[in-house]
């Protein structure tokens, strides 16, 4: 599960929100980043109503933001959610990223196909698409993106490299900050030390704590690091550890895997 040419970024804190200018192609549009160290619930499995003291909700593109919190939109922008497969296959097949048989490439782990970033015409085609979902998150209210699969150039077989997913995730990020939406790099700790260059505003990372990358993303965007980890890689004892070594200044919180929500078998919410 899992962004950006800036030209220009002035912060100053407003209404308790960090608020960035970007200007791109003669044009500027203010935009927000997440409170630091604000209370994170990710509800990309789907939505429900967070506590009281929760600041930053993440839910999927489709969902409508929650009521009185930065809102951050998931989108899937380098791979196919499973439910869309035949979408993909019947208005963009050229777009998927295909083997030299012609079969599809996917992530088995999550039945997802790749998206193809090896070109600049194919990336600009992308964007079409997946720049039409950003402008749907700023028309829904919501403040943030998170595009996810940042990484998937590492599941394609060498058919993609990290720079074709650099290049396409530019492009998200110009398109984010013209709708006046901040941009969270999504995992993929090799890119962090290139994020604040490529455009992004912030960070989202699951299991940091168990792959041993936090420091990755905090030497780099600071407080405004949102970590997930998982009950079923680790358990309690890498949250607890998280906690110990961030929770005083990072946001940390722990979901079960398929993020389901509250009131649903399964499902696992602790921040700290």
């Amino acid at each position: 599960m899992t962004t950006p040419v800036r030209r220009l970024a002035v912060a100053f804190l407003s209404a308790a929100l960090l608020v960035g200018v970007c200007a791109s192609a003669g044009s500027a549009a203010s935009y927000a980043l997440p409170p630091a160290n604000g209370q994170f619930d990710y509800q990309i499995g789907g939505a429900y109503t967070p506590s009281s003291t929760v600041k930053i909700v993440d839910r999927d593109r489709l969902d409508a933001p929650a009521a009185g919190k930065y809102n951050v939109c998931y989108v899937n922008a380098f791979q196919t959610q499973p439910d869309d497969a035949n979408w993909w296959k019947t208005n963009h097949n050229d777009l998927l990223l295909k083997k030299a048989n012609g079969s599809y490439v996917v992530d088995s782990a999550w039945n997802e196909m790749l998206l193809d970033t090896s070109t600049a015409a194919k990336r600009t085609a992308l964007l079409a698409v997946v720049g039409g979902w950003i402008d749907g998150c700023k028309a829904s209210g919501f403040n943030a993106i998170e595009p996810d699969n940042l990484d998937s150039y590492d599941r394609s077989g060498k058919r993609l490299t990290q720079q074709n997913n650099i290049d396409f995730v530019k492009l998200l990020a110009t398109r984010a900050h013209a709708d006046g939406l901040a941009i969270a790099q999504k995992n993929d700790s090799s890119i962090a030390p290139k994020g604040r260059s490529i455009g992004f505003d912030f960070a989202i990372v699951e299991e940091c704590q168990v792959y041993d990358e936090c420091g990755d993303f905090t030497g780099v965007y600071g407080t405004q690091v949102y970590e997930i980890e998982y009950t079923d890689n680790g358990g309690t004892s890498n949250f607890t550890t998280a906690c110990n070594a961030r929770g005083a200044t990072t946001s940390v919180i722990y979901r079960d895997r398929d993020v389901v929500p509250k009131g649903t078998s399964g499902y696992v919410y602790k921040y700290c």
